[in-house]
């Protein structure tokens, strides 16, 4: 008899047979392929029971991070990226030059007025 030989080398302790039966019920899917605009497939599983609608029509490829969609023919299209605002740009679509020009009066006038340096009223 060897000594130092195990019977059970590279298996782990109270592990059984490795069959399919073991492993548990496996619900049916269904296979749903996407593509991006420079042709790449990504396959995404859902379950069979899921509606329809619930099933995204697009999804981010993860190869290349572009939208991907259910029309191999006509795959979604980069949306444009909107430029970053800032908040003066966002203050420049809601006030008129007009409106931009008064304001600044007021508050002229109002720091003028807390500094002692404001001119007499007309």
């Amino acid at each position: 008899m060897a000594s130092g030989g195990s019977a059970i080398r590279g298996s782990r302790v109270g592990s059984g047979p490795m069959g399919e039966q073991d492993r548990g019920y496996h619900a049916d899917r269904v296979a749903i392929s996407y593509w991006d605009a420079h042709g790449n497939e990504t396959v995404r599983y859902f379950a069979a029971n899921l509606p329809v609608e619930e099933i995204p029509d697009t999804i981010d490829s993860p190869t290349t991070g572009l939208p991907a969609g259910r029309d191999r023919e006509n795959p979604p299209l980069l949306a444009k990226a909107e430029p970053y605002k800032t908040h003066l740009a966002y203050v420049k679509e809601r006030r008129t030059d007009e409106e931009a020009a008064q304001l600044l009066d007021e508050a002229l006038a109002q720091l003028r007025q807390r500094r002692g340096t404001a001119s007499p009223s007309k």
